[in-house]
């Protein structure tokens, strides 16, 4: 049996969410402290290299799809394409700053990094 794309992005959909669900498991144990949750933030965005992190990587993925809406676009005109990499740039400079911000008062001597 063949499977479709929309099975595989499923399939890497469910994966993901499981691995996000035991982050978050990570996060709401009473025992974490200042400095791990400064240490585990990075890894959700990673200021240096936004990239690195999943907002980053969640950032990459929403600008591949405004690129294969851009290029099915009738008119070219922005308006499928548009609100996907607005979305990517929100992710990217609001959610990840504010990441960052939260890391830098968590570790203010930034030895968390």
């Amino acid at each position: 049996m063949t499977r479709t794309r929309l099975d595989r992005v499923r399939a890497s959909a469910g994966i993901a969410k499981l691995a996000l669900q035991q982050i978050e498991d990570d996060l709401t144990t009473d025992d974490i402290g200042a400095q791990e949750l400064a240490q585990i933030l990075p890894e959700l965005h990673h200021e240096d290299h936004r990239q690195d992190g999943v907002l980053g990587s969640l950032a990459q993925l929403l600008t591949a799809a405004a690129q294969a809406a851009g290029r099915i676009e009738p008119d070219h005109d922005g308006e499928m394409s548009c609100p996907l990499h607005e979305a990517a740039a929100l992710i990217t400079e609001n959610a990840g700053l504010q990441t960052h911000y939260a890391t830098r008062a968590l570790d203010p001597q930034g030895e968390a990094e």
